[in-house]
């Protein structure tokens, strides 16, 4: 049991390091909208770019959860159409290489249809990947393991940063994105080498199989029998309003201070020490003391990236913005869907709150972006950064004050 336990959390853990390290060298926080400059793309398109990325891995989940809860096994359906994840940065590499200069608009279009095709077959494998999370590692361990395996896909992604910078600087643009989207494919395969070698315990409770009108018909009822889970939800909507400036940090500080494109490489970088700092404390938090604590700060992070970025006076100091975003990025990725999992009320319906708490706000997941892009235009950058300030300060009231952690929750009744 210890050893099959050591082999799944090296296994997991590669996959998912070498699977962020990839997406680096493609980060949706600077190498993509820097390349949309690059092709002309208008402020709302730019802002198109999350949200695309984000409607493709929440949508799906929810409409996927039921198949996935009655498979006795996820990973022969994860591998089978994984693949769909990793492929289209070829395309999206040879769009840089052949279709940039001679037409942009095409480019630009396929950049978008490749993003919600890497997104949406990862939406769709969500459920059944966080499941065989929640399956094999125990629930004590899983914050130390994502922040580790971030930790890991941190420092390579420091190291992949560096590379990038050296990319950018010294390959004429838009050959050099190109460069750095055939270093995303070679990295998300290795990540899929890695998910193949995770050893799956067949599931002893999988539900029956049921129609996709009966499993959602369940949804509402489900939903509003846990006020603890609504006001969480309500607090994830306004957090990612809270998120919406980050998608404009990098076009901002290129165009207040007149940067060059090489600077976008050391955004990244300090957006990795940022990450870095934050995995190496909060996964631990997370296990002692419950996610909800770690996603707070989290918001924290986001606020204060928010004000600097309307208050900061030099280049300099704006890269503060990348750390604190850095950290956000950290707290989301060792608890966003971790909570999830301790939100089921059982290991059987975990692919169903996974897909909760991303199908359920996918509206927002993609119409909030959409929003900052028309408000960038309409009234400037540092509007977007003031609604994303005042949007994370009700996350956080309504997670301080509303929500319990749900692990607290599940105990209390128990020891009473």
């Amino acid at each position: 049991m210890r050893r099959e336990l050591r082999h799944n959390v090296a296994a997991l853990g590669a996959d998912y390091a070498l699977f962020v390290v990839g997406l680096a060298f493609a980060s949706q926080s600077t190498i993509l909208p820097a390349f949309a400059v690059h092709l002309g793309a208008p402020n709302v398109v730019i802002g198109a770019i999350p949200a695309v990325m984000t409607l493709g891995w929440f949508l799906p989940s929810l409409f996927a959860a039921g198949h996935t809860e009655s498979l006795a096994r996820k990973l022969p359906f994860i591998l089978r159409y994984t693949v769909w994840e990793r492929v289209p940065f070829i395309g999206l590499a040879l769009a840089a290489f052949f279709l940039a200069d001679r037409a942009p608009a095409v480019a630009l279009a396929v950049m978008l249809l490749m993003l919600l095709i890497v997104t949406g077959v990862g939406g769709v494998l969500m459920p059944a990947w966080m499941d065989v999370i929640g399956r094999v590692i125990p629930v004590t361990l899983r914050g130390r393991f994502f922040a580790f395996a971030n930790l890991a896909a941190s420092v390579g992604g420091l190291v992949g940063s560096v590379a990038t910078a050296s990319i950018l600087a010294a390959v004429p643009a838009p050959a050099s994105y190109g460069v750095c989207f055939v270093c995303t494919t070679v990295f998300l395969a290795l990540s899929y080498v890695a998910l193949v070698a995770v050893r799956e315990p067949a599931a002893t409770d999988s539900s029956p199989a049921t129609r996709l009108s009966e499993y959602l018909s369940r949804i509402p009822g489900l939903v509003g029998r846990n006020p603890n889970l609504t006001w969480f939800l309500a607090a994830r909507a306004f957090g990612m309003v809270g998120s919406i400036g980050s998608a404009f940090y990098t076009v901002y500080a290129l165009g207040v201070w007149d940067a060059p494109a090489a600077q976008a490489g050391v955004f990244t970088t300090l957006l990795f020490v940022g990450q870095m700092a934050g995995n190496a404390v909060l996964g631990w938090l997370a296990d002692r003391r419950g996610h909800r604590l770690v996603i707070i700060l989290g918001l924290g992070a986001a606020l204060a990236g928010n004000l600097i970025a309307i208050a900061a006076p030099s280049l300099g100091v704006f890269g503060l913005v990348f750390v604190m975003l850095g950290i956000q990025i950290a707290a989301m990725n060792v608890s966003n869907l971790n909570v999830m999992l301790e939100f089921a009320p059982g290991p059987a319906a975990q692919p169903t709150y996974v897909g909760l708490g991303t199908t359920l706000l996918a509206p927002i997941a993609f119409g909030a972006p959409i929003a900052a892009g028309l408000l960038a235009d309409a009234r400037g950058f540092v509007a977007v950064f003031v609604v994303a300030a005042v949007a994370a300060c009700v996350a956080l009231a309504l997670l301080v004050t509303r929500v319990r952690d749900p692990r607290a929750a599940a105990v209390a009744p128990r020891a009473a």
